[in-house]
């Protein structure tokens, strides 16, 4: 089993998470509607889910909890980053820069719908991703990077 630290505890945690609201996440909208037809349901009625987003937090969970064994710090700055840049595109998909928060949903390409709250928790989850990979330590006998 691999070394106890935070960017394998981030892995573990979150991709537990994730997977579990991907699976909550087609009691609420399973449909994989695309384009203008696009339809979304709110988990709790905070974060904007369908079948392509229930998909995609499976995906990124799985990837997580695999990464956990052996390439937890990889995997944690792979996340990190692609949740900033996620959230980014989030909040340009809700058509308000991300300013004053008003909750107006968009979808991302077509197929992901997202709102303000999803934003804001890709964002957190991205921030502490990066802070997790950069918390822990290179493998010992890890090739440098060049």
């Amino acid at each position: 089993m691999a070394e106890s630290s935070p960017a394998r505890l981030y892995c573990l945690l979150v991709g537990a998470v994730l997977v579990v609201v991907g699976i909550i996440g087609f009691f609420y909208e399973a449909s994989f509607d695309t384009g203008d037809s696009t339809r979304t349901d709110k988990v709790f009625d905070i974060l904007a889910v369908n079948g392509w987003h229930n998909l995609v937090h499976l995906a990124i969970g799985a990837l997580l909890l695999v990464a956990a064994q052996g390439a937890a710090r990889a995997a944690a700055m792979f996340v990190g980053v692609l949740y900033i840049a996620l959230c980014i595109l989030g909040f340009i998909a809700t058509g308000d820069g991300g300013i004053g928060f008003i909750a107006e949903d968009g979808v991302l390409i077509d197929l992901v719908p997202v709102n303000d709250e999803d934003n804001v928790l890709h964002l957190i989850l991205g921030i502490t991703g990066i802070v997790a990979a950069l918390a822990t330590r290179p493998v010992a006998g890890a090739a440098p990077a060049t």
